[in-house]
Order: structure tokens, then C-alpha cells, then sequence
């Protein structure tokens, strides 16, 4: 590929408890080195990906860089996807991961620790696409949010609200905030139609898969694949304290899908309604509490692959 193509670089300079900022000078030196031709901007907020991703857009600069972790491509998946569809369609995303867990780019052989590796993926230009949710938030004048990973309700998005003070830890924020919910968290009545089935399930969390790692590392549904056009579900019924002691390893390994205590379907959408409001989150962002219904967006990401 030639890296003469005009790119724009969205740098999260928070994302990495700092990091980004910090190895910021390194990346850009790197990617000169490397003859890309591009110009760059710092994020202020989450939602500022959006208003910068505009201007290349309206400039036709198709190529964009990420500088962050899993929610700095959340925000900017995002923002892509908010695009007109011609727009959306042209968009080829690379990521240079610096992030708490650096989920999502486990699933495409993207580097998270060395920068120049990362570098080397975009550079050779294998392109992908891949599938995303799309998240419809009743409690929130149907507030539309897409996902490139994994969502949730319940224990999971009860982590998320826990994890942000021991980001600085790297992934074992996860596993601590895991540990820490493990007693406070009660597991939820809800009501979920899946393949035009409705059943009443009393769930630890319902999650919703389509990239295979999340949380740091665990491996919590069974058999995601990025661009079959279907979501992997899993469903924890009765899970209690002892339950996630007991398969602790198996969080890890994906083995603790192959619990009875856990449900698993395939399905291109789903809705969930709970009797109490339950965290939601998505790619390890709070969205919300509430009731919401999920459908899939076949091959709806470019990007760049190893």
C-alpha cells in the first residue's frame, strides 16, 4: 500500500491512563518515517471524534487513524458510522492500540504493545470488514449507539461503573472489578426475545458478542465470528458469587460458556426488558440502564488487518 494516501490521526490523549499522549511523539515520528502523509488532532471528550472526523470527511481524506483503546475506537466507530452511508462506505479505519484492555484488536492480530507493529498493519493494507451492533436504547428517546465488540446488561456494565479508578492497572482493572461485584451485584428479572422467542430469565448479565475477547482478556461468549452477520449471546441464569470464584480461569479461556448455568444462541437481533434498570454497556462504555433492542449491521467496518 502506498502510505502517500492523505490520512487523518484521531489521537485520545487520556486513553492508557496517558500513554497515548506521552508515546504521541514516537508515533508520529514513526508514521513520517514511514512516508504517511496526514495531519492530526487531539480528542477533548468522548463524543468529540464525531465533530473532528467531519472535516477530512468533507475534504474526501478516506484513511483514518485511531490512537487509543477500546473506547477511543468505540467513539470513532461511532462517528463513522453516523456518516452519510456514501461516506460510511469509504472509510478505512487503522488503529494503533493504547488502551486499559485492548479487546477488540486481540481478534485481528493488531499489536498493543509495540506502536510500529501496529504501524507495519496499516502499512501493508489488508483490508477487513466486519459486522456492528446497533444499540436502541429505550430509556433514552431511543438513542441509537453501535458497537464494534461486545454489549451487555447487568453484571458486566455494573463492572464498567466500577473500573474507571483502576484503569492506570492495565487490564486487571477487570479482574478487580469483577472481584469487587462479585457480593454487591444481584442477579435481575428480565424478559428476552431472541429468533422471535420471548422467555423470562433471571440473569447474572446478558451479553451480546461479536468479536471474541473483552473485559481484559475473558472470553465470555461461545463461538463469535466477526463477519457472519449474526451476534453470539450469552445468557448467565442464576450465577452467583461462588459461580464466578469457582470458573474464574474459565472467564479466560472460554470454557465457562460450556456452563448449564450459561445459554448461548446465535441471532441477527434482540431486545431485553428488565423488571429494574441494569447497567448497559458496550465495548466497555456505559451507555445507559434500562430496556433496549439490538440488531446487527452486516460488514458495516472497514479496516486495517494483520
Amino acid at each position: 500500500m502506498q502510505a502517500s494516501k492523505k490520512w487523518f490521526v484521531i489521537i485520545n490523549p487520556t486513553s492508557g491512563n496517558g500513554a497515548s499522549k506521552k508515546l504521541w511523539p514516537k508515533i508520529k515520528q514513526e508514521l513520517e518515517d514511514n512516508n504517511f502523509e496526514f495531519k492530526f488532532a487531539f480528542t477533548k471528550h468522548p463524543n468529540h471524534s464525531k465533530k473532528l472526523l467531519q472535516k477530512p470527511v468533507n475534504k474526501n481524506i478516506k484513511h483514518i487513524i485511531c490512537v487509543g483503546g477500546d473506547g477511543t475506537i468505540h467513539n470513532i466507530v461511532n462517528a463513522i458510522l453516523q456518516l452519510k452511508k456514501q461516506s460510511v462506505d469509504n472509510i478505512k479505519l487503522g488503529v494503533i492500540p493504547i488502551g486499559t484492555g485492548n479487546d477488540w484488536v486481540k481478534t485481528h492480530g493488531i499489536s498493543s504493545k509495540n506502536y510500529k507493529q501496529a504501524i507495519q498493519v496499516i502499512l501493508k493494507g489488508n483490508l477487513k470488514q466486519q459486522d456492528i451492533g446497533k444499540i436502541t436504547l429505550n430509556n433514552n428517546k431511543n438513542k441509537e449507539v453501535y458497537f464494534n465488540n461486545l454489549a451487555g446488561v447487568g453484571f458486566d456494565g455494573y463492572i464498567v461503573t466500577k473500573v474507571s479508578k483502576y484503569k492506570h492497572l492495565g487490564a486487571v482493572a477487570y479482574l478487580i472489578g469483577t472481584l469487587m461485584g462479585l457480593f454487591s451485584f444481584k442477579n435481575y428479572n428480565a424478559t428476552v426475545t431472541i429468533n422471535s422467542e420471548t422467555k423470562k430469565v433471571k440473569a447474572l448479565m446478558i451479553l451480546i458478542g461479536i468479536c471474541k475477547y473483552s473485559g481484559g482478556g475473558m472470553q465470555l461468549t461461545k463461538s463469535p465470528v466477526y463477519n457472519d452477520g449474526l451476534f453470539d449471546i450469552s445468557i448467565a441464569e442464576n450465577f452467583k458469587a461462588f459461580d464466578i470464584i469457582k470458573n474464574i480461569i474459565k472467564l479466560f479461556n472460554g470454557k465457562v460458556t460450556n456452563s448449564k448455568k450459561i445459554n448461548t444462541y446465535k441471532t441477527t437481533d434482540i431486545s431485553v426488558n428488565t423488571e429494574i434498570d441494569q447497567p448497559i454497556q458496550a465495548d466497555g462504555e456505559l451507555l445507559g440502564f434500562g430496556s433496549f433492542k439490538c440488531s446487527i449491521v452486516k460488514n458495516a467496518l472497514r479496516f486495517y488487518s494483520a
